[in-house]
């Protein structure tokens, strides 16, 4: 179910919420540390267990074929609390959050194969 925060997220953007389903998976950069800074998170589409959602910390984007690791979404709040309200985002988007700072785009670029 939607919540309210990721309701209101969704209407700030203009976009419809597309929440990710129950027991699918999000890619995360589990090798860098909860600390680093910023939260950076794109959504490409869905396939298969994946709800598209890639997360990591810091810069530069990562490279490495093997850098995310699967978590379900479930486990979300315990990785990364602060971009919960942002999940119902639909693919395409993509965003960089850190103390103060907000940053939320849209990239056709990303829903390309």
């Amino acid at each position: 179910m939607i919540s309210w925060a990721q309701r209101r997220v969704c209407r700030r953007f203009g976009v419809a919420p597309l929440l990710p389903g129950r027991r699918t998976m999000i890619g995360v950069g589990l090798s860098r540390s909860s600390k680093l800074l910023p939260l950076n998170a794109i959504r490409h589409p869905p396939v298969g267990q994946s709800n598209g959602w890639y997360v990591w910390r810091g810069e530069p984007a990562p490279r490495d074929d093997d850098f995310f690791s699967p978590i379900h979404v479930e486990q979300a709040r315990s990785h990364f609390p602060e971009l919960v309200a942002y999940l119902a985002l639909p693919p395409g988007m993509g965003l960089i959050l850190a103390p103060g700072h907000e940053d939320v785009w849209h990239d056709e670029a990303i829903l390309e194969p």
